[in-house]
């Protein structure tokens, strides 16, 4: 069956919208990562322990911990490093680790060995807390 040309136009013009939506949460996602400054996954393993998030734009819980994950790596550079993973632009990082829900987080020793990874949002203070139980002290903030 044929579309008129009507119904044809206005699945153009959805397709198009949909596009240009795709691009700007990518370009929004870009700028997130770069406004916070965090360090690519690829550190895992360089000898410092990493907080590793997988998260997406899409997700609010991701986006909110942004802040939390900004003010940890602010406040404990020489402890440990926090490294953020999109799961639409780290895809094959993403199904290494098995990440089926975000934001997760996950915790790995200065090896690259993984210690621990929590699904959903995670408070700074209980972020410490595991770090503390995992025998990586945060100490003082710098």
């Amino acid at each position: 069956m044929a579309l008129n040309v009507k119904s044809r136009n206005n699945l153009v013009m959805a397709g198009v919208l949909a596009v240009l939506v795709g691009l700007y949460a990518f370009q929004t996602t870009q700028k997130q990562q770069r406004q916070y400054g965090f360090a690519d996954p690829n550190v895992i393993g360089n000898g410092k322990p990493v907080l590793l998030e997988f998260s997406s734009y899409y997700c609010r819980p991701c986006r909110e911990m942004m802040p939390i994950l900004e003010q940890l790596d602010k406040e404990y550079p020489s402890v440990f490093t926090v490294a953020l993973a999109d799961i639409w632009q780290k895809e094959k990082l993403a199904e290494q680790y098995k990440i089926s829900v975000v934001p997760t987080q996950v915790f790995f020793d200065g090896q690259g060995k993984e210690l621990f990874r929590h699904k959903g949002f995670y408070p700074a203070e209980q972020i410490l807390a595991k770090w503390k139980e995992l025998g990586i002290e945060p100490g003082t903030k710098h």
